[in-house]
């Protein structure tokens, strides 16, 4: 291949605007990271119709230019905190050729994100058009997958709770001082191997809130167009403090899905947290405004059942199953740890 990597320009946005819509539709020769989205795909394009709107300074949006022309592109959210990359969106068009554009898409990262500082790379992915491979050839491991539930646009969404019946059932608003808890609820959870890959610190899940990453998810870009909030759920009969499970409840500002997340211990309801959440999007979508009604979506891992029966019981239904990847770009050292010295 006689083409070459650079980043993105502003005069590239058109030609990157169609290239993301078309990587999206079930094109012969087109590839993408095939992320359901809304009505029967939902492809990234759909939850950024422009390729270069809502960038922030430590992003990036790499472009495969070949005789002048336009054929891969590649996007990338960067979590400064934790000196993360995500992929969020990898497309690529071209008559046999898109599999290796979509490669030196990646391989250019890696490079790239490194000699920025990134520690690690994130992609979510569905398994098809050779997308697991892909990332596994440049050197990937593959830790997770993660149902995405879908509730359509129209359907009721239950009424707000108020103030008393959510104390009532030992909910409330997640404060800083919950990220011991918190970080101890997600362990209780999370295989090891799983756990020790994510790596999360405390100061992670002290920043529950507005800028919200933590606990990942393959839907975490659709929190740039979102306000969210996140609740705890108290655990009964144990220490004070102790948790039970967490809620984050992403309300779209834009045209895009609404968010639900939950982490949860086992053997604990989470059906009122389930409805508790629908109620808020409810209310904020009764407002009216800049809250429309584009149903909600709620990743689930797959070891994190039963889960995804108290959703499908509130009126989710599973859209697809997709792939978590992730690249570490150092090599993990033991701890340091002190030993008894003889003299």
């Amino acid at each position: 291949m006689s083409g070459r990597v650079r980043l993105a320009r502003l005069t590239d946005l058109a030609a990157l605007g169609e290239l993301s819509r078309l990587s999206q539709q079930e094109h012969v020769d087109a590839r993408s990271l095939g992320l359901p989205v809304s009505g029967p795909r939902i492809g990234v394009f759909s939850l950024f119709r422009l390729p270069l709107g809502a960038f922030r300074p430590n992003d990036l949006l790499f472009v495969y230019e070949d005789e002048r022309r336009l054929s891969g592109l590649l996007r990338v959210e960067r979590d400064a905190s934790r000196d993360e990359m995500t992929i969020v969106e990898l497309d690529a068009i071209g008559s046999g050729d898109s599999g290796d554009t979509r490669f030196r898409l990646v391989q250019h990262l890696l490079r790239d994100g490194t000699k920025r500082g990134a520690f690690r790379f994130h992609v979510a992915c569905a398994d098809g058009h050779g997308n697991v491979e892909l990332f596994m050839q440049a050197g990937f491991a593959r830790y997770g997958q993660e149902k995405l539930l879908f509730r359509r646009a129209g359907e009721r969404l239950p009424q707000a709770w108020t103030e008393e019946r959510a104390r009532d059932a030992g909910i409330r608003p997640c404060q800083p001082h919950d990220s011991l808890p918190l970080a101890r609820l997600y362990a209780s959870v999370t295989p090891q191997p799983v756990a020790r890959l994510e790596a999360y610190r405390l100061n992670d899940w002290e920043r529950q809130g507005s800028t919200t990453r933590v606990p990942r998810s393959s839907l975490a870009p659709i929190l740039r167009f979102a306000d969210v909030e996140a609740y705890v759920l108290e655990e009964a009969g144990s220490a004070p403090g102790a948790l039970a499970g967490l809620l984050q409840v992403g309300v779209a500002r834009e045209e895009q899905p609404h968010y639900l997340k939950i982490l949860a211990k086992g053997g604990a309801d989470v059906a009122p947290l389930v409805d508790f959440g629908l109620g808020l999007i409810g209310a904020r979508v009764a407002k009216g405004g800049s809250c429309p009604d584009t149903g909600v979506l709620a990743p689930v891992r797959t070891y994190e059942a039963p889960i995804d029966r108290r959703l499908e019981e509130a009126g989710f239904a599973v859209l697809a199953t997709v792939t978590l990847l992730m690249k570490e770009a150092v090599v993990r050292v033991a701890e340091p740890s002190l030993v008894p010295a003889v003299r």
